[in-house]
């Protein structure tokens, strides 16, 4: 029998490719979805769990140890998109991103840590973004979200390697999955002095989305990681233009790099 995996956000998009290939490969997957009995075509069970409630996570982290006796790896993938002006985003919706995006994952890795420090073995993936590294521009929460992931894990790495747990980011560019539709756009002011940049950021990013690669790859990605004994801190996936501008960030000056970005977004 194959390694045991609990894949959060298991039901669409990134998640899903990434069980049904983790499946087809042998391994015992379990996926997560807020509403599973909505979910009809599925390689592998999926159990109910909102990383927002601490009472889902601990239901479905006991469920798997109890029916398999151990959990191997965790695969953090739920999450959610946000866009607008800072100063347009209402705060609650603020306080939502990061309960999804960084609160949420916080928890589940505190669900499965005792378990894993018990076998003293277990791989934690969390997938985070190319956009968690730098600020975006109408992506701030989204960005800011996603970097504090990436900086938990390069922390939490440390804390818990001697009990034989690793700990690794991937971070995906954009992908053609189904969170531009998901995610919460702060409405278009008319008459609002972001009303212009803001909606052609949109529309730009919507493109990018839709013109996304294909889930496979962090699929794909995903799998060579559980076959190296040695996972990195981090992986990006995704365009080569998307991971560059990681290494462009490193390299040059703040303020040229802040014109990039603005004349990529048309600013």
């Amino acid at each position: 029998m194959g390694k045991v995996v609990l894949i959060t956000g298991g039901s669409s998009g990134i998640g899903k490719a990434i069980g049904e290939l983790l499946f087809q490969k042998g391994y015992t997957v379990y996926g997560t979805s807020r509403n599973p009995e909505k979910i009809q075509q599925t390689l592998f069970p999926l159990l109910a769990m909102d990383v927002r409630q601490a009472d889902t996570i601990r239901m479905a982290v006991d469920t798997i140890v109890a029916k398999e006796g151990r959990l191997d790896v965790l695969i953090n993938n739920a999450g959610v998109g946000i866009t607008g002006p800072l100063e347009e985003i209402p705060g609650d919706e603020i306080r939502n991103n990061f309960e999804t995006n960084l609160f949420g994952p916080i928890e589940v890795m505190k669900a499965v840590l005792p378990s894993m420090r018990k076998q003293q073995s277990g791989l934690i993936i969390n997938v985070t973004s190319i956009a968690g590294y730098m600020g975006l521009p109408y992506r701030s929460v989204y960005s800011a979200s996603k970097g504090a992931l990436e900086l938990i894990t390069e922390a939490l790495r440390m804390e818990v390697k001697a009990f034989g747990v690793q700990i690794t980011n991937v971070a995906p560019g954009d992908f053609a999955t189904n969170i531009a539709s998901g995610r919460y756009h702060a409405p278009l002011v008319k008459g609002s002095a972001y009303e212009v940049p803001y909606g052609n950021t949109l529309s730009m990013m919507n493109d990018h989305v839709d013109s996304g690669s294909d889930p496979g790859q962090m699929a794909a990605a995903v799998y060579a990681i559980l076959q190296n004994p040695n996972p990195k801190i981090h992986y990006k996936v995704g365009a080569f233009m998307q991971k560059f501008s990681i290494v462009l960030k490193r390299i040059l000056p703040d303020k040229v790099y802040e014109k990039l970005l603005m004349n990529h977004y048309k600013l």
